[in-house]
């Protein structure tokens, strides 16, 4: 059995796997101080949860936008969990060419969704992940990453427009019945909510024109994606474990490599 990490600016979403199988999947807030201990109780506790003892976990993969959690979260799974982690990041192999100029400067978060759309679904695509920022990555046929479009995601928007004007509420995030609202909370469901469809369906038409690959498919994930999966036909696919199924896949890279997560002794 191993355990995926994602770490991401709001959640740090957890999975575990028995071979290709998701047995459960958790999260939990990202932006709360923790220490090694802190969360090695709290990952321990959440495999628990999964009908699995924590001795049971072989190797750990994590990949981290996020690095000021990095030390405590690492020395939680050697400490708890008795595992050095995979750290996706240079030297690991992914599968995955980046395009960049800087190729450092990719997120782990694209690397690995990059990877995961390569293995399950083919290349080319345009992937995209609908998170704290949302991001468009073109994938080529080769497995490159070649471009990335990164907008401000969702959540953030909404909380953006409530912290700073004083009588905009908080809303819930989904689609009004029509574009013609009559109330405040229905006015910013709407904006929020059409307004990323827009947003979707032009840059996915631009990068499918400047490309020249107008058939590629397109695949989403990320936590609000199914709502905008459902109402637009420019995503062809919605898959709201991607992430992790990437980290699954790199994880497993490494392993045929002879670079597994090591397991310390005793």
């Amino acid at each position: 059995m191993i355990m995926a990490i994602d770490v991401s600016n709001t959640n740090i979403t957890l999975g575990t796997f028995k071979g290709e199988k998701l047995l459960k999947i958790y999260r939990v807030t990202t932006k709360v101080p923790r220490t090694s201990d802190e969360y090695g109780v709290l990952l321990r506790d959440l495999v628990r949860l999964s009908n699995a003892s924590h001795h049971e976990i072989e190797g750990v993969i994590i990949a981290s936008v996020v690095p000021n959690v990095m030390y405590s979260l690492t020395n939680a799974c050697i400490k708890y969990f008795h595992v050095h982690p995979v750290i996706v990041g240079p030297g690991v192999k992914t599968g995955v060419k980046v395009g960049a100029e800087n190729p450092k400067e990719a997120g782990s978060d694209l690397i690995v969704n990059a990877a995961a759309v390569k293995e399950l679904y083919g290349v080319p695509a345009i992937v995209i992940d609908y998170g704290t920022a949302t991001s468009y990555q073109l994938v080529l046929e080769d497995g490159k990453l070649d471009s990335v479009v990164i907008a401000p995601g969702i959540q953030t928007s909404v909380q953006a427009l409530t912290s700073d004007a004083a009588r905009i509420p908080e809303v819930e995030i989904r689609k009004p019945k029509t574009i013609l609202t009559k109330d405040t909370t229905e006015c910013i469901q709407a904006g929020i909510v059409y307004g990323t469809i827009g947003e979707t369906e032009y840059i996915v038409r631009k990068m499918k024109e400047e490309s020249g690959l107008e058939n590629i498919k397109v695949v989403a994930t990320g936590g609000f994606g199914k709502v905008i999966a459902d109402e637009t036909d420019v995503i062809d696919i919605y898959d709201n474990i991607l992430t992790l199924q990437g980290l699954r896949i790199i994880y497993y890279k490494n392993v045929a490599a002879g670079r597994k997560s090591r397991k310390i002794q005793n």
